[in-house]
């Protein structure tokens, strides 16, 4: 696992030297703390920091081929790399490592471009091709590993993170609105965009060539959409493929050189992966686990469950509301805005979980693939609604119009009232977004300020575009569109993003089993029902394949979330550091906002008339962001 930069000066011509790598490389120690890389030739040059996992010995980047025609970086883990290696060698290839890396090299030697369609794992990949100054980026299906670049007239520069990226002279620093506009609808900012106009994202499961000052992007993979389902096999075979397929992803996943453990979060996902851990492993299997004093968001007790059930050597962790004075280091570690909160635990629990390991497996992956989220639910009922008759719609609104608000039982009955009216005024693709934003489009038109809404011009429903083009790519059944808008939106951009950081920033390395591509590829083409069973039953076909394997309590229970207490740390132990921070006079001046509405958002709050936590966190990490990488912006 390693850091990757690089710097091509196709336009000036000019030398890289191993100062300018430098500069970016130190920006990313942390991603691999033993040791470093330079390449320099001419007007390129390629560097890395590495965190030694597999061939600890020999494995030093930058690596050449046998002539030195090509150079090659790579930050990840290619988990079939061994039988890569074989065919490679059964071929005439000639290596000098034992490592994954110069098996990507020479499979580009034989396959160009299309060499990650044979990868199977984690990967952003950097190869110079000096015989046909070619520059050749890659990232992995999944989106695990990230990788920005920015391309002006006078070279083309990229990065692992884009705080390296900013390293580089001359890169321009104005700021994208268009992508502050989308942060605050989704919560992260997605590919291609990053916050700043001249930097991109390469976007999951695609390859960037650059040749002759020309810059062409394309995929290599996507879910096999339009392929035919698994109907009519029967359930037991398909429980026990699914079992066969999770144990290998896990298998192949426990090669290393250096110390492993797992995330055990006390959901159906890490248990599952804890349980084929210890099943495959000699030694007791190390678990890390983090909760909070606040019960109704602790799963420590979960997780302790399996933790006895496999004997495994189990850390827990509590984070504390004082413990958020890491949050300006994680907005510096994030680069650009980022709003899941859950990325504060994820900090703590990898920090905890390094001081005894080096890699850890998680759970990530399993709601996505599986149907897990309650929105999924909510949808497949909003599905049903709008294929309603008219007068049927209208019936079944006022038969819960006498519930009110705040009458319990019947707080559920108007929540769900109110999403049927929400419904029932626009398209689906739109009621998706509704359920996954934090700012929706009447809440935004409301905060922004004119100069914001006047700078963003047509941009200004961007969001709605972005989620309407994946939703309608989505073939099939109207689960199927949504679960496919989450694996190609929410699952890379946000997920992935939040565990790469959080996980690097203490040199630690993670692996998710069920973000295999083929365990990916075999769970989308599974029936609908296999996934959601009526109106309750989620991820039903992962709980009953592995029923047998899990405490009881594990297997009966719903979904948690890992979400953390944000509402009484505003209005308790963050009370003063929001406002201090959000309302100061600086931010104000920043004129995204309209005051008024800022001020009308936090007195809501504080009185408990309603409960802004993620708002409010969205807000305070854009403004510890513009402090440290914008602090003198302002509309």
């Amino acid at each position: 696992m390693c850091g990757i930069v690089g710097i091509y000066n196709y336009g000036s011509g000019l030398p890289v030297t191993r100062e300018a790598l430098k500069a970016m490389n130190d920006l990313i120690v942390h991603r691999g703390p033993d040791d470093e890389g330079y390449f320099t030739h001419e007007n390129v040059g390629l560097a890395m920091r590495r965190l030694s996992i597999i061939d600890i010995s020999t494995g030093h980047q930058p690596i050449s081929n046998e002539d030195d025609s090509l150079y090659i970086v790579f930050n990840g883990e290619i988990y079939n790399f061994q039988e890569l290696r074989q065919g490679l060698l059964a071929r005439g290839h000639k290596f000098k490592t034992k490592s994954d890396t110069e098996v990507i090299l020479h499979l580009y030697e034989e396959k160009g471009e299309d060499f990650p369609k044979e990868l199977r794992g984690m990967f952003a990949v950097a190869i110079w091709d000096k015989r046909k100054k070619r520059l050749t980026l890659a990232r992995d299906r999944m989106g695990k590993k990230p990788l920005y670049y920015a391309v002006t007239p006078s070279f083309i520069a990229f990065a692992s993170e884009l705080r390296a990226l900013l390293a580089v002279p001359g890169l321009p620093r104005d700021i994208d609105l268009k992508a502050v506009d989308t942060y605050l609808t989704l919560q992260y900012i997605p590919s291609p965009m990053s916050v700043f106009k001249a930097a991109r994202k390469l976007e999951p499961a695609s390859t960037l060539v650059f040749e002759d000052g020309k810059l062409e992007t394309k995929k290599y993979w996507n879910l096999p959409l339009g392929e035919r389902k698994l109907d009519g096999t029967p359930v037991e075979e398909l429980k026990e493929r699914l079992r066969a397929e999770l144990a290998e992803a896990v298998k192949i996943r426990l090669i290393s050189e250096v110390p492993l453990g797992a995330f055990l979060s006390g959901g159906i996902d890490s248990s599952v992966i804890v349980a084929l851990m210890a099943k495959a492993s000699a030694e007791p299997v190390k678990t890390f686990s983090i909760g909070f004093k606040e019960a109704e968001f602790s799963e420590l007790g979960y997780a302790r469950q399996v933790a006895e059930m496999y004997g495994t050597k189990h850390t827990e962790f509590l984070v504390e509301a004082n413990m958020a004075s890491v949050l300006e280091k994680l907005a510096w570690h994030y680069s650009e805005p980022y709003a899941d909160s859950s990325a504060l635990p994820s900090y703590f629990v990898s920090r905890e979980t390094r001081k005894e390991v080096t890699v850890a497996l998680n759970g990530d992956g399993g709601d996505e693939n599986f149907g897990g989220y309650i929105r999924y639910q909510a949808m497949k009922v909003a599905g049903y609604f709008t294929a309603m008759p008219d007068w049927a719609k209208k019936a079944a609104l006022g038969a819960m119009e006498p519930f009110p608000e705040k009458t319990a039982p019947f707080n559920t009955v108007w929540r769900l009232r109110k999403f049927l009216q929400a419904v029932s005024q626009r398209d689906l693709a739109m009621t998706y977004l509704s359920t996954v934003s934090y700012f929706k489009t009447d809440e935004k038109e409301r905060l922004l300020s004119p100069a914001f809404v006047n700078a963003l011009g047509r941009d200004i429903n961007y969001p709605e575009r972005y989620i309407s083009k994946l939703f309608n790519e989505g073939q099939g059944s109207l689960t199927e569109k949504i679960m496919y808008t989450d694996l190609r939106s929410y699952l890379p951009e946000c997920l992935m993003t939040k565990m790469d950081i959080a996980s690097m920033a203490n040199s630690l390395e993670t692996r998710s089993p069920i973000l295999d591509h083929k365990v990916v590829e075999f769970a989308h083409l599974l029936p609908d029902n296999m996934k959601l069973r009526g109106f309750t039953g989620t991820k039903w076909i992962l709980k009953e394949a592995f029923k047998d394997m899990l405490p009881r309590r594990i297997y009966k229970r719903g979904k948690m979330g890992f979400g953390i207490p944000l509402g009484p740390w505003f209005r308790g132990e963050l009370k003063d550091y929001w406002a201090g921070a959000c309302l100061s006079q600086k931010a104000l001046d920043r004129n995204y906002f309209k005051r008024e509405e800022l001020y009308r958002l936090w007195d809501e709050h504080q009185r408990g008339a309603r409960d802004h936590g993620y708002r409010l966190w969205a807000l305070l990490m854009l403004e510890l962001w513009h402090r440290q990488f914008a602090p003198d912006f302002k509309l």
